[in-house]
């Protein structure tokens, strides 16, 4: 069968409006009655309310450009291309089995441990940094109201950037591969109301790495290769300060690279995605994929609630399940 063949109806049925914003790396967006809202990523305006996204729906619209539809629409207003390419890129990006038959739905292709080939691919390599960000403060006010010791902001060095450049002004936190490597730094604005309210530098490509795997790669002894899945930084520090293995996707969409990376070094996941609508969906796409390779379980935090808002006590009960770590590993991390 041809390979740009592309089942159209099928691919809108498989491939959220958040995995798409997610491969964009659209992190501005603030939630509002159920659905996103901000800034056209499209047309790059003014107007901080002009794009909305039907969550439920599946469908987004700009009320400034007039940009509307559903995720193939979105792919085509953003890559300037025709509707079929756009149907076919969502195919490519996220590895879509289409059906031989009329009627059946796609399914996500199994992940391939190897690195990837496909056309593009290597262009979005992460390149290790070939600098450190100086005079970071990591007893700035904002982590202690955050619940960040600043014993876990010094062990991963984030904290307030006061110097010049894009990250100016904002809680810096360096991102590795699995490596070891440091690749990127996310600026976290200090105040709610300030879009983006994350930002990453440009030619950074969150999709490729799962914040702070490298720690947990090198802190696991045990046969049981376990980890915990949440979304953000926060989240992850909160996890990884109540004991546990836990690595951050960086917003609530697996990517190709991100399931290669979790099926190659790990055996159990456990994905504790934010209490909405959308983390319920993710982690129910999410776990869909990884169960080809690995055992998956779903960690319910609360409906409303994050892991960032919950305190260790609680997220220990949470997951209670899991094997608990030694004194001397918690130590070590």
């Amino acid at each position: 069968m041809d390979n740009s063949w592309v089942d159209f109806k099928a691919v809108k049925a498989t491939v959220s409006i958040h995995m798409v914003l997610d491969h964009y790396g659209i992190n501005w967006l603030r939630k509002e009655t159920g659905d996103l809202v901000g800034k056209c990523p499209i047309h790059q305006g003014d107007g901080k309310r002009a794009f909305r996204v039907n969550v439920k729906k599946n469908i987004f619209n700009c009320f400034s450009c007039n940009a509307r539809g559903n995720v193939i629409d979105f792919v085509a207003a953003m890559e300037q291309c025709s509707i079929r390419e756009a149907a076919v890129k969502l195919k490519d990006w996220f590895s879509l089995s289409m059906p031989t038959t009329e009627g059946h739905h796609p399914t996500l292709g199994p992940p391939k441990i190897v690195e990837p080939t496909r056309a593009g691919e290597s262009e979005r390599k992460n390149k290790p940094l070939a600098f450190e960000l100086k005079g970071i403060d990591t007893t700035h006010p904002y982590l202690a109201a955050r619940g960040i010791s600043q014993e876990a902001a010094k062990r991963f060095g984030i904290g307030f950037f006061p110097g010049k450049g894009s990250m100016s002004g904002r809680i810096v936190i360096p991102i590795h591969n699995e490596k070891g490597q440091l690749v990127a730094y996310a600026g976290r604005s200090i105040q709610d109301d300030v879009e983006p309210k994350y930002k990453f530098p440009l030619g950074f490509h969150k999709a490729q790495v799962l914040f702070n795997l490298h720690r947990v790669l090198m802190s696991q002894q045990s046969k049981v290769r376990l980890v915990v899945v949440v979304e953000g930084f926060i989240d992850c520090l909160k996890v990884h300060e109540a004991g546990f293995p836990a690595v951050a996707l960086m917003g609530s969409s697996l990517s190709e690279a991100q399931e290669q990376l979790l099926a190659a070094h790990f055996t159990q996941v456990v994905l504790m995605l934010d209490g909405d609508e959308a983390g319920s969906r993710a982690a129910a796409e999410i776990a869909a994929r990884l169960v080809r390779t690995v055992f998956v379980r779903i960690v319910d935090v609360g409906e409303g609630k994050q892991p960032d808002q919950l305190s260790s006590e609680v997220i220990q009960k949470l997951l209670t399940f899991m094997p608990a770590p030694s004194a001397a590993s918690v130590m070590e991390r």
